[in-house]
């Protein structure tokens, strides 16, 4: 896995961010990603969230044609509950960059992320959209600046790239630091691949990517208004990979791009992994590992680096899911802490000041199983929420 490499990496594609002035603080928040072909197949998954943005209502009318040229994102302004209004921002920034692209609206995705209930400045964003078309390359650091250019409470840009060994590979970056949670995180994606594949079955790739990976992620357990993820396959490398193949690199590269959100999650200080086992469903170990993903007296135990076994067993109890407390087991950092209805070895074994916490739930019921990742609560977190909006 390459993490200096991004969408750029793939062949067939452009990028670039630039500092358009959307941000008061002069910083990169405008970028756009250009299939250069010779296909233009994609796809899009997007929030469950009932209030969406009006980029995601833009973007997931023209993702029904599984085809797209431009993705163009800008942070500093999430264009959301911003009525009729922010809905004809968002198209008048695809028909602008239609324009110079030489190309029609309906094949722009439009992405925004930032602060909700703000009109975006769309002087700057019509102006900023000119110059990021000058700016755009297939370098890596085009790539980077791509990056760089969606990020908002992120400390860092978070992009992965890797090939197959036949030749094709798949690349993307993402943001998304706060408002994390399933459906998908509060985070912007782009994912590149240069392999040949029809849109229909990109699409069904896409979810099936998803579904494990991005929607897999709780730090807050707020769902987003503005959340995709967009998917574009130049076909250039001429290689077409079996569906399988596919699905499994799309996978791999969108497992790395999770994995620096949980890293770069708001005020994180642990990273956490839930592994439900022996589940009667899948959707089961899904649901139990994000109800004590979300759980506050959880997060902040472990925060605390408190191997209190006792707010996990709260916590997955109100799942509504198939749980006898009887049979049930609860590990943390491979310590046993909890076995068939009472405790077991002493909490004190259980080593918790590292920065990565495994805790594994074997409910012994079936056979199905489930990994949720989650970071703890702490005192930045709060600090830097509850001072977003200034």
């Amino acid at each position: 896995m390459n993490r200096n490499k991004g969408v750029t990496g793939p062949q067939g594609f452009r990028a670039a961010g630039i500092a358009a002035g959307i941000k008061e603080s002069g910083a990169l928040d405008l970028t756009l990603v250009v299939n250069d072909g010779p296909t233009d197949a994609a796809a899009g998954v997007f929030t469950t969230n009932k209030v969406k943005a009006a980029p995601v209502l833009w973007s997931q009318q023209v993702i029904q044609s599984r085809r797209l040229t431009a993705v163009v994102l800008n942070s500093g302004g999430a264009n959301a509950c911003t009525g009729p209004e922010g809905f004809q921002d968002t198209h008048a920034t695809a028909e602008k960059v239609a324009e110079v692209l030489g190309t029609g609206a309906v094949d722009v995705a439009v992405c925004s992320t930032g602060l909700i209930g703000e009109r975006l400045p769309m002087d700057k964003v019509l102006t900023g959209v000119e110059n990021v078309v000058k700016a755009l390359d297939s370098s890596v650091e085009a790539g980077l600046n791509a990056a760089t250019g969606v990020m908002t409470t992120d400390s860092r840009p978070k992009q992965s790239w890797k090939a197959s060994e036949q030749g094709w590979s798949v690349g993307g970056f993402v943001k998304g630091a706060g408002m994390l949670a399933p459906n998908m995180a509060t985070m912007l994606s782009v994912i590149t691949t240069d392999a040949k594949i029809s849109g229909d079955s990109l699409d069904k790739a896409l979810r099936l990517a998803t579904g494990r990976t991005f929607d897999r992620l709780d730090v807050d357990g707020g769902t987003s208004t503005n959340d995709t993820v967009l998917v574009l396959a130049s076909g250039a490398s001429g290689v077409e990979p079996s569906f399988e193949d596919f699905v499994a690199l799309l996978t791999e590269v969108s497992a790395d791009l999770v994995k620096q959100l949980q890293g770069d999650a708001e005020g994180v200080t642990k990273e956490i992994s839930i592994t439900v086992k022996q589940a009667a469903t899948e959707a089961e170990a899904v649901h139990v590992g994000r109800t004590v993903a979300e759980d506050n007296l959880v997060k902040t135990a472990l925060f605390g680096s408190d191997p209190n076994w006792g707010r996990i067993a709260m916590a997955l109890g109100r799942a509504d899911a198939e749980i006898d407390p009887d049979v049930l087991q609860i590990l943390i950092n491979g310590v046993s802490l909890y076995r068939n209805g009472t405790r077991d070895r002493d909490r004190s074994e259980a080593d918790l000041s590292g920065r990565d916490i495994e805790i594994v739930i074997d409910l012994n019921v079936g056979d199905a199983e489930a990994t949720v990742l989650t970071t703890d609560l702490s005192h930045d977190y709060v600090e830097e929420n509850s001072a977003y909006s200034s």
